[in-house]
Parts: structure tokens; sequence; C-alpha cells
């Protein structure tokens, strides 16, 4: 019988505010480890790959074994163990962002069918997951890297969900747009006001419509997407951070430095001093 040995890597560095990696990894339990009660701050897949063992959340318990996937949402109370007599292995990645929520929703996992057994895309699910490990840093290559394996990953998910496709749905339709209007405006300073009389829909209209698609609130992304480009313009250029500041959007210095450090945990001028640091 293998060894119980566990490889577990956090990601500190996450340039990446659409989907990121915040760790991953795999373990051979010992019999009886638990985890929990406890939360998480972010969403949590594990393929379970040997072995048995069960999963509580939502007040209930499932048993599980190879080929099980079961998920954990951000916030949301969990507990698993491994079997007492056939421990579990399996491989793991968390994640956050703002596009998380929405690919989700398309999957059959929710906070009501939190695990799903005997997959039969098991063996693809798991090449993903062992790329992600292989691709593990603290760079900005490496998490361009595993966020593409990510985002790969959960279109295995999506493409084998018997969950239905609502994108023909105006609420969808207005989201798509306000989006798009996003990716191509947010360097002019728009507001969400601006993004609704767009679309042709009030602000409290808007707002409902994203986040009955899984979004966060128009604001939320809007600020998440600009954020996300400073990133990359902190990381790519020379550029002073004043100039950063108003090449996404923002005419006002102390409210950027505030919502980057809100999103990013740390002041612009410290991002760029990492991602820059040999």
């Amino acid at each position: 019988m293998p060894e119980p040995f566990k490889q577990s890597y956090k990601v500190d560095q996450k340039s990446m505010v659409s989907l990121s990696v915040c760790n991953v990894g795999q373990q051979k339990c010992l019999p009886g480890y638990t985890w929990g009660p406890g939360v998480r701050d972010h969403y949590l897949i594990h393929y379970i790959t040997g072995g048995h063992g069960t999963y509580a959340t939502g007040g209930r318990t499932y048993e599980l074994s190879a080929g099980d996937i079961f998920l954990a949402f951000p916030d949301t109370e969990i507990m698993y163990r491994a079997s007492d007599d056939d421990p579990w292995t399996y491989e793991w990645v968390g994640f956050n962002g703002t596009d998380a929520s929405a690919i989700i929703s398309r999957t059959d996992l929710g906070t009501k069918r939190p695990v799903l057994h005997s997959v039969s895309y098991g063996d693809e699910l798991r090449e993903h997951l062992l790329r992600i490990i292989r691709a593990f840093g603290n760079t900005f290559q490496s998490a361009v890297e595993m966020t593409g394996e990510l985002y790969l990953l959960l279109y295995i998910l999506v493409s084998n969900s018997e969950t239905p496709d609502i994108q023909g749905s105006n609420a969808s339709e207005d989201v798509r747009r306000a989006i798009e209007y996003i990716s191509a405006h947010y360097s002019y300073g728009i507001t969400v006001e601006d993004i609704a009389s767009y679309i042709g829909v009030s602000r409290s209209t808007l707002f409902r419509e994203f986040r009955k698609e899984g979004y966060p609130s128009p604001k939320e992304y809007l600020d998440r997407f600009r954020i996300d480009r400073a990133g990359v313009l902190l990381a790519d250029t020379r550029l002073p951070i004043g100039a950063v500041a108003t090449s996404v959007g923002y005419d006002n210095g102390p409210y950027f430095s505030k919502a980057f450090r809100r999103y990013m945990k740390t002041t612009p001028s410290g991002f760029r001093k990492r991602k820059t640091s040999p």
C-alpha cells in the first residue's frame, strides 16, 4: 500500500482577476484524516483517485470513492474525512475570480448537489489537475499557464453538464452586452449608469441580471476588470502608477490604490515590485 503523502502549493501571486488558482495539490491521506468543520474563501474541487471518504456540507453527508468529485463553495461550512479502513487519495484545485460563479453555475455541481459520482471524464479532468500542479509557480507566466489549464478543466465540467444552457434569456443577453461594453470602454471612466444606459435598462435591473447569471454586481465586475488590466500594465510596462490608474479608467489616484489593494491584497507599488524583481 502506498505511503501517505501530501503535496500542497499555495499561489501567493494572483495576477488574474477573472479566474485564478488559489492553491493546488494532491494527497494520500492517513486513516481518518479530517479537515473541518470550517470554511474556505474560494471554490475548491477535489477529484478522488482511490480509496473512500465522506464529505459533509449543507446538512448532508456524502459517501465518496474513486472517480467521484466534490466541490466546496466559498464561505460555506464543510468537513471531509478519509475512511479508517481505506483512506482516499485525491487531487484538488482551489480557485476564485469574477468568472468563477458563472462558470460553476453551468456545471452539474451546485450547493444542492456538491458531489458527482463515477464521472466518465475523470481521466481527462485529472490530467488538467496534474498539469496545474506541474505549472505551479508564483510568477506571471505560471499564473497564465495555471489559469489556462483551470479553464480547460472547468470546460470539461461544463461540456459534460446536463444543466440547461440559458444563454438565450434576455437577462444573459443584457449581461453579455454589458461585459462587451466594459471590455471596450473601461479605460474611459465609464460608470454603472453608463453601462445601464447603453443596455437600455435601469441600474437596479442590471444588478439583478448580473446576479441572476452568477456574476458579482456590475460595479464590482467593472472594478475587478480594471484592476485586472492595471495588474498587467504594472507588470509589463514602466508607466507611473498614476498613469496606470488613468489608463484603466480611474481619475482618482487614492480610490484606485484602495480598489487595487482590496482585490490584489497589496499596493500597486508592492505588486509591481514583486512582479519585476528577479
